[in-house]
């Protein structure tokens, strides 16, 4: 991770994260910007709902006026050169339709991580916006970080297999014209957390250690997707980046934090997990 500059003349990178904010600070807004600060990158944001929630449940669900939520774009982009957004939970069509426009107009390279359902159940995006997002955010999209769940909702299909993981994140790199981390850590009981990756249409397994009896994984999805966005800010190639995005995840399940008495917290990682992870061809 970069350390911070120094001089506060000299120029510091920023990032924007689009997404709904988690009351228990686990994921959404709070874990996007808690990963930008990691990196060293200043992290500015659009608050697209609040959510009463904590790791276990959602409670309450109030989504942002979509004009507020252009606003809120509008303004940050006014003052601050961002080049790179990250894009999480945004609820319904108004909201999609009004990050699609604000993608367009000030032409930002977005990693479009698209929130769905909470692990707990909760629906995060109303059916009109699921296809929403396929018809204005997903053509204009650098990245998109779909998680198996997701993945057979925007394709109308089953994924059972790493086989058929493979197929969909080809299936959605071609469909949308975009690259792909289709992410595989819904496969439990096995011996490695393996991620397909489609850049420029070739293929590739992202893979780390499987964390078994892991019971703090609120949050991944964000983590890793903020992740990429901070690094890509900073200038890192696209494949380090995700290299790099599922390192940063990987310790951050290996070196969560007590928050309370029966709870843990993934947490940016003190050591250095690079040996962990691989990304190679299929």
């Amino acid at each position: 991770m970069k350390n911070k500059n120094n001089s506060k003349a000299n120029f510091y990178p920023s990032a924007l994260t689009i997404a709904g904010s988690d009351s228990s600070g686990g994921a959404g807004i709070q874990a996007d910007l808690r990963t930008f600060n990691a990196f060293a990158v200043y992290g500015c944001s659009a608050i697209t709902a609040i959510t009463a929630q904590n790791p276990q449940k959602i409670t309450a669900i109030q989504a942002i006026d979509s004009e507020v939520v252009g606003a809120e774009i509008d303004a940050v982009l006014a003052e601050i050169p961002i080049k790179f957004a990250k894009s999480g939970m945004l609820f319904n069509q108004e909201i999609v339709r009004v990050v699609a426009e604000k993608v367009k107009k000030y032409n930002l390279q977005l990693i479009l991580d698209p929130v769905m359902v909470s692990t707990s159940g909760a629906v995060l995006l109303e059916q009109s916006a699921i296809e929403e997002i396929k018809k204005s955010l997903l053509p204009i999209a650098k990245v998109i970080t779909p998680n198996i769940p997701e993945a057979e909702l925007l394709l109308g299909q089953k994924i059972t297999n790493e086989k058929e993981l493979i197929q969909a994140a080809q299936k959605l790199a071609a469909l949308y014209n975009t690259d792909v981390v289709l992410k595989g850590g819904h496969f439990a009981n096995t011996p490695e957390a393996v991620d397909i990756v489609v850049l420029n249409q070739e293929a590739y397994r992202l893979k780390s250690p499987y964390l078994k009896n892991c019971r703090h994984s609120h949050g991944t999805g964000c983590t890793f997707s903020a992740a990429l966005c901070a690094l890509l800010a900073l200038g890192t190639p696209l494949d380090d980046s995700i290299l790099d995005a599922k390192t940063f995840v990987f310790g951050s399940l290996a070196e969560p934090v007590r928050v309370g008495n029966n709870c843990e917290v993934m947490y940016p990682p003190e050591m250095d997990y690079s040996e962990h992870v691989s990304l190679i061809g299929i």
